[in-house]
């Protein structure tokens, strides 16, 4: 059974902290093959700092399974400074109420075989689900990302809708594009008030 964390840099333990960085850096360097830097061993850049807000499954032990970045849009972000050609020549959003997810992934690292997909994972619904609780509960109203095609297929599995901002681009071994996810989307996971969320 996977629990799951939320939080800055600075409110999660920083033991979970280091374990997030070294499964990021194994999933999308040594697996995915995309070319990003490293600190002390863990897969960290520019956008990890105060305004980061993180989601992070794992076990008892601390042995992470999946993670999730969440970032304002008023702040710096992935996609504004690294990927704007990803946007499609439109004006990229600057808004309290719009959130980036980046750095999902829900795949089984450490293994002698091929990465399992963050899409067929077993558990990356459950994380993905969880993701965008936290996104609504942090204000947003709409997320974009920066992610491997393969989420299309993840969020279309969950009844999430999402829509491309524009054409996809090779990165390291995976194509990735830009992904619009609607108000609808999010504001059916947080429930009314005065009612239980199962």
């Amino acid at each position: 059974m996977w629990q799951y964390s939320t939080g800055t840099r600075q409110q999660l333990p920083p033991q979970l902290f280091e374990q997030m960085g070294l499964y990021r850096r194994e999933v999308f360097i040594n697996q995915l093959g995309w070319e990003l830097s490293t600190v002390n061993g863990m897969e960290l850049d520019e956008f990890d700092g105060p305004d980061a807000v993180y989601v992070c499954s794992h076990d008892d032990d601390g042995q992470v399974s999946g993670v999730a970045r969440l970032l304002p849009t008023t702040a710096p972000y992935l996609m504004k400074k690294v990927f704007p050609e990803l946007w499609g020549g439109k004006q990229l959003p600057n808004d309290p109420k719009i959130w980036e997810l980046s750095r999902f992934a829900a795949a089984t690292p450490y293994s002698s075989g091929p990465i399992e997909h963050q899409a067929s994972a077993k558990h990356a619904s459950e994380l993905l689900r969880n993701v965008m609780r936290v996104a609504s509960l942090l204000g947003a109203q709409t997320l974009i990302t920066v992610s491997p095609v393969g989420m299309e297929r993840l969020l279309r599995l969950n009844d999430f809708c999402a829509k491309r901002a524009g054409l996809p681009m090779k990165c390291g071994f995976e194509s990735i594009t830009s992904l619009v996810i609607g108000p609808a989307s999010l504001a059916a996971l947080v429930p009314a008030e005065g009612t239980k969320d199962d």
